[in-house]
């Protein structure tokens, strides 16, 4: 991707003009920035760097779909201690994004990132061979907490290593964590698929631990190759009044070679209010329910909870649905859930990924939610199907459903979450926003096999609140956060939308 950068010529010592850009403060950092990486810069790698966290999110917190069953038979579980097991890691993902959110705005993107790397590796490995359903559910939460930890430095990673507008813009980049979301879910499906294949059926209740130990692979390869090519997002360098420091990442990581003009006094910077924005209190939790942020912080928490909500029920229990509720076998599971998830959640997140810089987040997402009402309306309607043509019409209202999501709630509820915040409030804002939809992971995964036990397909009437309220949200705050240089309102003060 090249750029156009417009540079300042300024007289150098040598009397010869300097054509690099020039930096006087935050605000031109960020405009750089919006600009766009020059080519053959490391900021792909950033992003992919980023991405690659957020498969390790989606690979641990879906890998445990298919072995619940034999998870509750080795362990003796009731519905209630499964419960407990698959939303362990929910707990820990709620405490992880509340604290992770407000270090990533603290400390910086970059420490935060190369600290949490290393819950997957142990958390994965006291899972795979976790003796009893106590220490599984541990092991579970302490995962969840890097879970929670990564979601905000990551999405700030993704909204600050890209351009504003065009292809490959800000909203794009942040909606790639929705395909590759969906790619750690169907790569954990063939992950189970070829061990179930390969493993003796006297050794099938290995099937679950081999899958869950597995997370710790990416984990370390992340952990290897993140210190040659993370940096330091450069706005938020910036914006704690290190221009210099700024200007090395824009250079080393961005490929735009910037300098910080000489007549700029870093004290007089730092000092100065107007130049450098909010600092990282705690109390920049309730800076997100004020002023303009209130009506945008409702919004993208809505669209968070209702998302997850009928994600988790749908998404992490279609195994169980297609094997209890459709009468299908365990390879007929595996390979719809496979066929599901690619050709239907996948690629509606790609297409979201294609299209949000010309249609834009908010009406992606309420085609999306639309999709998901309907197919869950359909679900509650069809019941369990007695027929070969109800099986099918029931596979095709899940394939919607799936469609939906990657379309329109799944790719942009981290769109709305991340770029309704700039720089100073970004990682507290994702970092809330994954607290409540974290919670409401929770209760989906707690609940989900208590009331299939107890409510059977009449369970999809329950789901299908999720998207209703989703798209009441969506018509009573009509904001979009795509294309819009949120970042500039912590240099030039808050600008209602």
């Amino acid at each position: 991707m090249s750029v156009s950068i417009a540079p300042e010529r300024t007289p150098s010592r040598t009397g010869a003009a300097d054509a690099r850009p020039i930096i006087r403060s935050a605000a031109d950092v960020s405009n750089l920035v919006n600009r766009g990486a020059a080519i053959g810069s490391d900021a792909r790698i950033v992003v992919a760097i980023a991405l690659g966290g957020i498969f390790l999110d989606a690979y641990d917190l879906g890998a445990l779909a298919f072995g619940v069953k034999d998870i509750a038979r080795e362990f003796s579980l009731t519905p209630t201690g499964t419960g407990f097991v698959a939303s362990a890691i929910t707990f820990g993902a709620i405490i992880g994004a509340f604290f992770g959110g407000y270090l990533t705005d603290k400390i910086g993107r970059y420490r935060v990132f190369m600290a949490d790397m290393f819950f997957f590796v142990v958390a994965a490995i006291a899972c795979a061979l976790a003796p009893n359903a106590w220490v599984l559910g541990g092991a579970r939460f302490v995962m969840g907490l890097g879970v929670g930890i990564d979601l905000p430095v990551a999405m700030a990673f993704l909204a600050e290593f890209s351009r504003l507008q065009g292809r490959g813009n800000k909203a794009a980049r942040v909606a790639m964590w929705c395909p590759t979301w969906y790619a750690a879910i169907s790569i954990s499906y063939l992950l189970v698929l070829g061990l179930y294949a390969a493993l003796p059926a006297h050794d099938a209740g290995w099937l679950w631990r081999l899958i869950l130990g597995f997370g710790a692979v990416p984990a370390i390869a992340i952990i290897v190759i993140r210190s040659r090519y993370m940096s330091e997002s450069p706005v938020w360098a910036a914006n704690q009044g290190d221009l210099a420091g700024a200007a090395a990442i824009l250079k080393r990581s961005y490929g735009v070679d910037a300098r910080v003009d000489a007549r700029v006094d870093p004290d007089a910077l730092s000092a100065s209010k107007a130049a450098k924005p909010r600092g990282a209190t705690w109390s920049n939790y309730g800076a997100l329910l004020r002023g303009v942020y209130r009506r945008r912080t409702v919004l993208a928490t809505v669209i968070a909870i209702a998302s997850s909500f009928a994600y988790n029920a749908v998404a992490f229990g279609l195994p169980v649905i297609i094997s209890s509720f459709l009468a299908q076998s365990m390879l007929t599971t595996i390979l719809a859930s496979l066929a599901l998830n690619l050709c239907f959640a996948f690629a509606g997140g790609l297409f979201a990924v294609r299209t949000v810089p010309k249609f834009g987040a908010w009406k992606l997402t309420v085609v999306g939610y639309a999709f998901q009402l309907l197919a869950l309306i359909g679900l509650a309607v069809v019941g369990k199907p007695a027929t070969g043509v109800q099986v099918v019409i029931a596979i095709a209202l899940l394939a919607a459903f799936l469609l939906g999501q990657g379309v329109g709630p799944g790719s942009h509820s981290m769109t709305f979450a991340s770029l309704s915040y700039p720089t100073s409030l970004r990682g507290v804002g994702v970092g809330f926003n994954q607290t409540l939809m974290r919670a409401s992971s929770t209760v989906s995964l707690f609940l989900f096999p208590v009331l299939s036990a107890a409510l059977g397909t009449k369970v999809f009437w329950i789901i299908a609140v999720a998207p209703l309220a989703g798209l009441v949200a969506l018509m009573a705050v009509r904001w979009e956060p795509s294309g819009y240089d949120v970042d500039a309102e912590d240099f030039a003060g808050q600008r209602v939308r």
